[in-house]
């Protein structure tokens, strides 16, 4: 593994986990090329130094052309697993029970590899506001207020201001690796 290559992983990174990264959403989620880039060599680095902060990056899909990651803090996903409504609407997509941090990502991975569709209750995964789970489910996606991110099916201007903050966030760390400051020092410990 190359410097250079190195070097774009962890670009990658900041450009699309940086909410993440800052701990200001508990998962992130990027599909990259896996002739660009060694996957396990790029997860097993970047787990080892950043276990520390409680980071983790976890290959959801091994696909045959892509792979598909997820970058999560692992205090604040348990956390968001614990929540009694995330926890209802996971039961209603065919979670075992009860909700566990391992077991539900180990599903999501399933879920992901062998459904004909993305599973769609990966938004709490990600962290996304429930109301805005609920209603793309309930909705199959239409009827949205707004679309940024994620479509919400809410207040569209508190979701604006929402995909505003995290657009900001990936701006600014991008700016930041770009500058030279290490991911490692871009990541916060939640």
């Amino acid at each position: 593994m190359s410097v250079s290559e190195c070097v774009k992983f962890e670009q990658k990174l900041a450009y699309f986990m940086a909410p993440s990264l800052l701990g200001i959403k508990c998962a992130s989620l990027m599909s990259i090329n896996k002739t660009e880039f060694s996957v396990s060599e790029h997860l097993e680095r970047f787990n080892a130094r950043a276990h520390a902060k409680g980071l983790k990056l976890r290959l959801l899909c091994d696909c045959t052309n892509r792979a598909l990651i997820l970058l999560y803090q692992e205090t604040l996903l348990q956390q968001q697993l614990q929540n009694s409504q995330v926890q209802l609407i996971l039961r209603q997509q065919g979670y075992a029970e009860p909700v566990n941090l391992e077991a539900a990502l180990q599903q999501l991975s399933e879920r992901i590899r062998c459904s004909g569709e993305f599973p769609h209750e990966i938004g709490v995964f990600l962290g996304y506001p429930l109301h805005d789970v609920v209603g793309f489910i309930e909705n199959a996606g239409r009827n949205f207020t707004c679309c940024g991110c994620w479509k919400a099916y809410g207040d569209p201007n508190a979701a604006q201001r929402h995909f505003a903050q995290l657009n900001k966030c990936t701006a600014v760390y991008l700016r930041l690796f770009r500058s030279g400051t290490s991911i490692q020092r871009l990541a916060v410990a939640a």
